[in-house]
């Protein structure tokens, strides 16, 4: 999963000397949250609905609409942009650029070429659409949550389990839980799951959880 595969490309942008005012209808009229700003070809910044909403006017405001209006027509972008930008490499994987946004709490950031050129920008949104992909909930699958004292070889006794009982696994993911034990999420059309709990727990797996995701 690469950030090339999953970014928008080519996004809409807004120069240096762009006003606020410019800015903020190109937003909406696009129904975007934020806009990279270039300057002789490179990003410089990116301007979001946040940075906007933080130069809104109080309704305590002295200032008429016109008063308003006018001085938004008149303030660069730049004035109000967030610079330096975090970005990521088009050759990021998506892990990567989750992790960024994380860390930096951002909702979105430029995906830039190997010699700095804009190519693309990636979001949250963005994240969400392969979380729901990978995981393959928009098909409708169950998810089985397994508690358990982490060992090695846990992952092939679990499978081995489902596969006794001719059943495939679409998705496994385990991890550390606080208290150091280990959860196990697993996911697939498992039909006779009471008879599979009984034997993941005569293992030593506690299955703590059961449901089903999606529309199958």
């Amino acid at each position: 999963m690469f950030v090339a595969n999953y970014m928008t490309k080519n996004p809409v942008t807004v120069s240096a000397d762009t006003s606020v005012d410019e800015a903020t209808g190109l937003m909406k009229m696009n129904h975007f949250r934020r806009l990279p700003v270039m300057k002789d070809g490179k990003v410089i910044g990116i301007i979001s609905d946040r940075d906007i909403s933080r130069i809104a006017p109080s309704p305590a405001t002295t200032l008429s609409k016109y008063e308003i209006n006018s001085l938004l027509a008149k303030m660069p972008v730049t004035d109000v942009m967030s610079a330096p930008i975090v970005s990521v490499s088009d050759e990021a994987t998506v892990e990567e650029a989750a992790l960024l946004m994380c860390n930096n709490k951002i909702g979105g950031m430029p995906v830039v070429s190997s010699v700095g050129v804009l190519v693309g920008i990636i979001t949250e949104t963005d994240i969400f659409r392969v979380f729901v992909k990978v995981m393959g909930l928009a098909s409708g699958k169950m998810r089985v949550t397994l508690d358990f004292k982490d060992k090695i070889g846990a992952t092939k006794e679990i499978a081995d389990v489902f596969a006794k009982h001719d059943l495939n696994i679409d998705s496994f993911v385990s991890f550390n839980t606080p208290n150091g034990d280990s959860e196990a999420i697993i996911r697939g059309n498992f039909p006779g799951i009471e008879k599979i709990k009984v034997d993941l727990e005569h293992l030593g797996y506690k299955v703590s959880h059961i449901t089903k995701i999606g529309t199958l």
